[in-house]
């Protein structure tokens, strides 16, 4: 596309449209304003309110529109099973790995014949999908979340969650919402475990964090989830791939070594907050407004819950701000140019 333009009518509404080439407009579906709040301007509905949460309205918007997950494993797979019920049109769902014993405790749906035969992650949330909901469009990507497929297919979403282990993983979601302009939701948790007397193991805290990234606001960088330092720390994964595998698995509970930790209740109440942080932006039902829980924070050890606004953090502006695909892709050079698939 050449260029576009957009017009805002008296009562907030948005239309935009853009020309190709050969100068020949075409009129956009959609027009997505994510700030405080998330609002969808349909260009075949201009005098269209917001939907009330939870009614068959806000479900009848949901199936117009498109959400990528980026993993589905311990949380994201609850994510998105909440999504899919939720009655999203189309979800993308993004994760390289399969099935394994130590996963069971806490990936809806999986079976110990889904690890037995090493199903892709995807792949069983596929199939879950197609008995639930089987006219939801489920895209399926079993690589990591910078490959070119993946970065390809969610960046058409409307709306991307990052349900990832890692820092790199969520470098790269945050890349893709900023390059592109998409609202992004983050959400992470951890068991820190300590020596108590006698040299036995204890929970310090039960701790689960909720962002949500509006386009040119705080990222998480600035919020202090991850920095350049930890991204380097993850190259350790090509040179010793057991080691930073031990880490990624103590990610839950760090300094306890456990394999497969029962964590699925922590996990549902994580998922659960962070699906409604979505539908509380964009279906909005605070009596106090959004901008104040730009994160939420929770520590079931002293039952207390956080939160923080979004003039809390430094908004600091990606210079990749709203350059979309363009090369280097979402700014690293070790992803080049974007080769689209035919």
């Amino acid at each position: 596309m050449l260029h576009g333009s957009a017009v805002m009518l008296s009562n907030g509404w948005m239309r935009a449209r853009v020309y190709s080439r050969n100068l020949k407009s075409e009129m956009l579906d959609l027009v997505t304003v994510a700030g405080d709040e998330i609002s969808y301007h349909w260009e075949d509905a201009p005098q269209a309110s917001i939907p009330m949460a939870f009614s068959e309205g806000m479900r009848e918007q949901l199936k117009r529109l498109h959400v990528g997950v980026v993993g589905v494993s311990g949380t994201g797979s609850i994510v998105a099973e909440q999504l899919l019920r939720l009655g999203f049109g189309e979800i993308t769902v993004v994760d390289h790995d399969v099935v394994e014993r130590k996963n069971l405790n806490r990936i809806l749906n999986s079976t110990v014949q889904d690890a037995e035969s090493s199903i892709p992650k995807v792949d069983l949330f596929n199939r879950s999908a197609a008995e639930i909901s089987p006219e939801t469009i489920i895209h399926m990507v079993r690589q990591e979340a910078g490959s070119h497929k993946a970065i390809e297919v969610l960046s058409e979403a409307d709306l991307i969650f990052s349900c990832v282990d890692t820092a790199t993983g969520r470098d790269i979601c945050q890349r893709l919402a900023s390059s592109l302009l998409i609202p992004l939701f983050d959400v992470g948790v951890v068991i820190p475990v300590r020596k108590a007397r006698h040299g036995a193991a204890a929970i310090q805290d039960i701790q689960g964090r909720i962002d949500y990234i509006q386009p040119g606001g705080s990222p998480l960088q600035s919020r202090g989830v991850y920095t350049a330092d930890d991204i380097a720390a993850e190259d350790l994964k090509k040179n010793d791939p057991e080691r930073f595998e031990r880490q990624v698995e103590e990610g839950y509970m760090p300094g306890f070594g456990e394999e497969a930790p029962s964590v699925i209740s922590v996990n549902m109440r994580a998922a659960s907050m962070i699906v409604q942080e979505f539908i509380a932006r964009a279906f909005p039902y605070r009596l106090d407004g959004n901008r104040r829980y730009a994160r939420t924070m929770f520590a079931l050890a002293i039952e207390e819950t956080e939160y923080f606004a979004e003039d809390d953090f430094p908004a600091v502006r990606s210079d990749r701000y709203a350059a979309g695909l363009s090369t280097p892709l979402l700014g690293l050079p070790i992803l080049g140019e974007m080769s689209w698939a035919a």
